[in-house]
């Protein structure tokens, strides 16, 4: 295939390029099958650098499958604080686990058997079979999808499966058998460093320059091409940081859904007046001191975006057992797992989530 032929010439300059680019990373340190599943989940949605920090504590405090199957639900998920896309790591577990009952707690040196474990899909299981059991299989992220559709100048969408597989057709055809898994990484780090999604891509330093078609046609920056995605449904929230002296209010979201079984501040649908807000609450048997507005903010998920108003509320101790758990700011960071779309308001009680708390201990 005219393809595969055209690729074939990436092999060689790609590799010779890693091996003297590479970044340094923690889990390419020890690249056990654990920690190669680990990062690459992180690392969906999140910058490289932002994952350095998550992946040292997670592995230190779950060092491997059997840690990760046996711990307690609300320790995994305050673990997982800061990264989001909080159902990945839920599916993460829900896999250790099968690999404990079938594979005597080591990740199977399958591919298809990989692909089997819940929440690991083709690109997941190509990276853990090519790095970590060097199994010649593809890993085909986005990266790669990039770096690819520009090296053979393709004007085809890189989001319909259809072209993600032909892709993998490809690389699987020139994919170097001894040196599987630094070819993927390879690919990924190029996409990640030089052949880059935002801005210009830095041509002039790229190790296969001579093989882009993109570039001998100066249509890099047109490629690769993608379909116009859906614009996001916008919803109004109140979120309402309620205080009963050093204490402050928090809720447990249902089970299921959006930011399911993590903490949150309260907060109610819609843009609500600060005379709203004394109602609600006084509805809800709580008797304000004190209301002051905060900041408006904005959090954007996959599919909707939050604009939020919010207001801090001082009140007397509630006399009955409310909807609400009250607690010391300080036991959020230790105990309780709060999802970064309220970072905007929680650092009013000086209370760090995920990635700015990690910050500060470096």
């Amino acid at each position: 295939m005219e393809t595969n032929k055209e690729l074939e010439s990436i092999v060689q300059p790609l590799l010779a390029w890693f091996d003297t680019n590479a970044r340094v990373l923690p889990w390419r340190d020890s690249p056990t099958p654990y920690h190669v599943w680990v990062s690459e989940i992180m690392l969906q949605q999140t910058r490289v650098e932002a994952v350095k920090p998550f992946f040292q504590r997670f592995t230190e405090a779950l060092p491997d499958v059997a840690a990760l199957a046996a711990c307690g639900e609300e320790r995994l998920l305050k673990l997982w604080e800061g990264l989001g896309y909080y159902n990945r790591v839920r599916n993460m577990q829900k896999a250790a686990q099968t690999v404990m009952e079938e594979y005597g707690g080591e990740l199977p040196a399958d591919y298809e058997a990989l692909l089997k474990l819940k929440g690991i899909g083709s690109y997941t299981a190509g990276a853990i079979a090519s790095i970590a059991f060097q199994i010649p299989v593809p890993a085909v992220d986005g990266n790669v999808l990039r770096v690819i559709s520009r090296v053979t100048a393709s004007e085809k969408d890189i989001l319909k499966a259809s072209v993600k597989k032909e892709m993998e057709n490809h690389l699987k055809a020139i994919m170097p058998k001894d040196r599987a898994g630094a070819f993927n990484q390879a690919l990924m780090e190029l996409g990640a460093i030089v052949c880059v999604p935002n801005g210009p891509a830095k041509c002039d330093i790229c190790p296969l320059r001579d093989q882009c078609r993109a570039f001998a046609r100066g249509i890099v920056s047109s490629l690769p091409k993608k379909a116009a995605a859906k614009p996001r449904r916008v919803q109004e929230r109140t979120v309402l940081i309620i205080k009963d002296g050093e204490r402050v209010a928090i809720h447990k979201r249902p089970p299921k859904g959006l930011l399911a079984g993590l903490y949150e501040l309260p907060n109610v649908e819609g843009a609500l007046s600060d005379g709203q807000v004394l109602e609600l609450l006084k509805k809800k048997r709580f008797s304000p001191i004190r209301i002051l507005p905060l900041e408006g903010a904005k959090h954007i998920f996959s599919h909707v975006e939050w604009h939020m108003t919010g207001y801090v509320i001082t009140i007397e101790e509630p006399e009955k057992e409310t909807e609400y758990l009250f607690v010391e700011p300080r036991e959020t960071e230790e105990k309780y797992p709060i999802p970064a779309a309220f970072a905007a308001y929680t650092k009013y009680l000086q209370i760090k989530l995920g990635q700015e708390k990690y910050r500060e201990e470096e």
